[in-house]
C-alpha cells in the first residue's frame, strides 16, 4: 500500500471515528439545546431536581435509571427535569454556562423556590463546575460519584491534603488542560467556608471504580452527608443512595427560603 493511500485511509478512519462518536448515547450535539424532560410531581411542586447525566447516558437511559422515582418518593413535591448534558457539552467549554442559561436561569423564572443539582459521574462534575462559575446558585447539589480528575492529581491531593495542596498560579481561563486543577482550586474555598457544605450530599459505591477519588471531597462534608454502600459505577446504585440522601436532607430546607 502507498505511503497517499495509507494516508487517506487514516483519514477516513478518524473521520469514522468521530462521527460515531458524536453519535453515541449521551455525547450530543452542542450546537442544540440541551436536551430536557420534565416528569411533574404529584403534587404542586415547590422545587425542582434538574439531573446531569454520566457519560454515555441521554434522557432515555435516565428514564430506566429509577432516579425519578427514587427523587419523588423523598420528595413528593419535586420536580425532575432529566437533561442531555452530554459530553460535547463539555467539550465546547461552555457547559456551567449553558446549564445556568438554558435549564437553572428558566426554572428560577417559573417559581421554584429551591432548584437541587443532581449529578452522576461526569454530571457530578458537571454540578461542581457550575458551583465553580455560579457560588450558590443553585440551593443543593446531589453528588453521585462524581469525576473528580485523573489519578495522578488525585494522588497528588491526597498525599499533601487538600488544605496544603497548590492548584499552582490562577490560569486566564479554564480549559481541557486545567479544568481539573481550578475544580479542586474551588473546592478549597469549601475548606474554608464549611457552611457552604450544608447543602451538598455525596454517596457512592464502596467498589466503584472512582471511590479513591472521594475522600478528600467527604472530608468537606458534614458526616452524615456521605453515604457510602457497597456497588459499583451504576444507577442501580446511584438511584437507591439518591432516595436516601434526598430523605436525610429533607429537613434541612434552606432558611431563609428563597422568595418565589
Amino acid at each position: 500500500m502507498s505511503i497517499a493511500r495509507r494516508i487517506l485511509l487514516s483519514l477516513v478512519l478518524l473521520a469514522t471515528t468521530a462521527l460515531l462518536g458524536a453519535c453515541l448515547p449521551g455525547g450530543g450535539n452542542a450546537r442544540a439545546p440541551i436536551p430536557q424532560a420534565l416528569i411533574p410531581a404529584g403534587t404542586p411542586a415547590t422545587r425542582l431536581v434538574v439531573v446531569l447525566p454520566g457519560r454515555g447516558d441521554d434522557i432515555a437511559a435516565l428514564r430506566t435509571s429509577g432516579i425519578v422515582p427514587a427523587v419523588q418518593s423523598a420528595w413528593p413535591d419535586a420536580d425532575v427535569l432529566l437533561t442531555g448534558l452530554g459530553f460535547a457539552y463539555y467539550m465546547e467549554g461552555r457547559a456551567p454556562q449553558r446549564l445556568h442559561a438554558e435549564v437553572v436561569a428558566p426554572a428560577r423564572q417559573r417559581g421554584y423556590r429551591e432548584v437541587w443539582l443532581l449529578g452522576a459521574s461526569m454530571g457530578g462534575m458537571g454540578s461542581l463546575m457550575y458551583d465553580r462559575a455560579y457560588p450558590g446558585e443553585a440551593d443543593g447539589l446531589v453528588l453521585l460519584a462524581p469525576y473528580l480528575g485523573k489519578r495522578p492529581l488525585i494522588d497528588e491531593i491526597r498525599r499533601d491534603g487538600l488544605g496544603a495542596w497548590e492548584a499552582g498560579p490562577v490560569p486566564a481561563a479554564v480549559d481541557a488542560g486545567n479544568y481539573q486543577r481550578e475544580l479542586w482550586r474551588h473546592l478549597q474555598t469549601w475548606q474554608r467556608d464549611p457552611g457552604r457544605t450544608r447543602t451538598v450530599w455525596l454517596g457512592y459505591g464502596a467498589q466503584d471504580r472512582l471511590a479513591g477519588a472521594m475522600p478528600p471531597l467527604a472530608g468537606l462534608l458534614p458526616p452524615d452527608h456521605v453515604a457510602v454502600v457497597d456497588g459499583g459505577h451504576a444507577w442501580k446504585v446511584w438511584s437507591p443512595l439518591t432516595q436516601r440522601l434526598l430523605t436525610a436532607a429533607g429537613p434541612a430546607r434552606l432558611e431563609p427560603q428563597r422568595s418565589p
